[in-house]
């Protein structure tokens, strides 16, 4: 999509693309899965990384159990923590007040610095003004474009989600899709509502809204696969995360429905099913580099005063379109893990 037609789309910044060539030469540390428990990822510094004195980061998402997108960002996050001399300590969880009790956590810690979501922004307010009433900055990825300015964050990396949408809903278009049913898997979640209703104000035809439990895997197919046998007018459905549409590939199969599938974001199977023709194309909004460029702007802050953008603009990492045409490329770093 050409950014420069939309008046609220920003360019990527150049601070996007020198931490991208050097994430990408960066392995990831090691460490296990997400979950409420706080987790630390151990880096020693070592030839060609920082000798900047040693500071601790705290990443608290909203990632709910078994949602891969989040094992991307924390890569991202890692790499940048390995480079810097940062100790990255990692939590997550999906109810926004258990999420602002981690980050609140974090403040207790004396944390150096605090990256966070913002999939429930209100519920995140008092913790962040909390953490800057202590000295600590804090920047915002992923979730909360439109509040991370209200929220007084520093800065912000990630993508309109919106403007994605709206992306979306004009490659529908020229798809010749007809009806659309957009899934929503967490209600309340105003990124993926910011979607549907993008692709809702581009998309010439009909959008239906479906809400499903994106934590219940067998009830999302059940869900998906009852409104298809429903309505067999439905000639596409878009999903808002990598594992919903894969899921719904079953959906599509069981119903005995023709509707094509998109989506947003990427993991390792899902660029599989690009390659194999079950998924037409995905929204990349490259979660690598969202979790690496937090890290590493609350490092630069610390060391020298950076920060992007002035704090007036956010650093847009997507949306780019992955499909049958660019997805063995992809698929490659997909299989590191890192898209």
């Amino acid at each position: 999509m050409d950014r420069s037609a939309h008046p609220r789309s920003r360019r990527i910044t150049p601070l996007v693309a020198v931490a991208a060539a050097a994430a990408l030469t960066l392995a990831g540390c090691s460490s296990s899965s997400g979950g409420k428990k706080s987790e630390e990822s151990t880096n020693n510094a070592s030839a060609g990384k920082a000798t900047t004195a040693r500071m601790t980061v705290a990443l608290v998402t909203h990632q709910a159990p078994g949602d891969t997108f989040w094992d991307i960002v924390r890569k991202g996050a890692e790499a940048a923590a390995a480079k810097d001399n940062v100790k990255l300590v990692y939590s997550a969880d999906p109810n926004a007040g258990n999420q602002a009790n981690l980050v609140q956590n974090a403040i207790d810690q004396k944390v150096d610095g605090i990256a966070v979501t913002l999939a429930k922004p209100d519920a995140l307010k008092s913790v962040v003004s909390a953490a800057k009433g202590v000295g600590i900055p804090v920047v915002g990825l992923n979730s909360g474009l439109s509040d991370w300015k209200r929220l007084g964050l520093m800065e912000f990396f990630g993508q309109d989600e919106t403007v994605a949408g709206e992306a979306l809903g004009n490659r529908l278009n020229t798809e010749g899709a007809k009806k659309v049913v957009c899934v929503i898997q967490e209600q309340g979640n105003i990124g993926l509502t910011q979607r549907c209703d993008g692709v809702k104000k581009t998309f010439s035809g009909t959008t239906e809204t479906l809400y499903v439990n994106g934590a219940d895997a067998p009830s999302v197919k059940s869900t998906i696969t009852a409104k298809l046998k429903q309505d067999g007018a439905i000639d596409h459905v878009v999903t808002l995360g990598a594992p919903i549409a894969l899921i719904a590939v079953d959906s599509v199969s069981d119903a005995g429905s023709k509707a094509k599938i998109a989506t947003f974001d990427l993991n390792k199977d899902l660029t599989g099913a690009i390659s194999k023709g079950s998924i037409e194309f995905a929204v990349d909004q490259q979660p690598y580099l969202q979790g690496y460029l937090a890290i590493d702007s609350l490092w630069l802050y610390k060391n020298n005063g950076n920060y992007s953008g002035g704090g007036e603009q956010p650093v847009l990492t997507g949306p780019a379109f992955v499909d049958r045409s660019n997805v063995d490329v992809v698929a490659q770093f997909a299989a590191k893990g890192t898209r």
